[in-house]
């Protein structure tokens, strides 16, 4: 493949903290599209300082139709989807340039920083990020989107993007109140007997929160990552926590899943 045909894509609001290395590891790209959702901060004062990189402002209504608008941007044959919080490994030229375009996409791995410290293990699943653009779409799922994958020929990349987000703590625990309402919306929501395991699990209340914290400090072995670790544990084990709350206050009699207000925010931490 070649790395002139792929576009990286990236989503920003108020990225100032992370954007610079994101776009510093991806020097390789002949253009980069920015979809800004009007920041305040230095995010697009950011982007002047890289020529390659191409700001589209668009006001934020949700995740996914902000991506496919990104996505309608792009004019190369392949697309290499980010967030401002990540960095594209150094290895990955070299991968790239090896294959033979045998697939439709390739999905990527990830490692975890915190404040840059490389953490021995993440929650984080292999996410679908390099794709041809003309053969996806990207739905909604709870808080997030998801990339429509269904009959698609899928493989696998060994380069990980690093996940290293250093916007403030604040701003990281209001966007996961947004997230516990969305998520909640959505396991509420779905038919009985249609959950999978995990959010099978997460509907148990208070099961998640604690199997979360055993799982990441034990299992993941992030007790030997320092503070580093815990941090991560801690804030993974918040997410479900606030998650069972919602789920818990769903459950009285007298409130429904409709009653929960999800509010709409530009992308932030996840």
């Amino acid at each position: 493949m070649n790395l002139r045909e792929i576009t990286p894509l990236i989503l920003t609001y108020n990225e100032a903290p992370n954007l610079r290395r994101a776009l510093d590891s991806i020097g390789w790209a002949r253009k980069v599209i920015v979809i800004d959702s009007g920041s305040d901060d230095e995010t697009q004062s950011i982007c002047s300082e890289f020529p390659q990189v191409s700001v589209i402002s668009r006001p934020f209504d949700n995740h996914t139709d902000q991506w496919n608008f990104g996505l309608d941007q792009v004019q190369t044959v392949w697309v290499l989807t980010m967030d401002a919080d990540y960095q594209c490994p150094t290895d990955f030229e070299k991968e790239i340039v090896q294959l033979t375009n045998s697939q439709q996409a390739y999905s990527i791995p990830f490692r975890y920083s915190v404040f840059g410290k490389i953490l021995r293990g993440t929650l984080y699943p292999r996410r679908v990020a390099l794709f041809e653009k003309q053969s996806f779409r990207y739905v909604r799922d709870g808080h997030t989107q998801l990339l429509d994958i269904s009959h698609k020929a899928i493989g696998k990349l060994q380069s990980a993007f690093i996940h290293d987000d250093r916007k403030s703590l604040a701003r990281w625990l209001k966007s996961q109140q947004a997230y516990a309402e969305l998520e909640c919306k959505k396991l509420c929501s779905a038919k009985k007997g249609s959950h999978g395991w995990k959010d099978r699990t997460r509907t148990w209340i208070v099961v998640a929160p604690v199997l979360t914290f055993v799982y990441c400090l034990i299992y993941k072995r992030l007790l030997l990552d320092g503070r580093a670790g815990l941090l991560y544990t801690l804030q993974r084990t918040y997410a479900e926590l606030l998650l069972s709350l919602h789920i818990a206050t769903a459950k009285f009699p007298n409130v429904t899943s409709d009653g929960i207000e999800a509010k709409n925010e530009p992308p932030h931490v996840t």
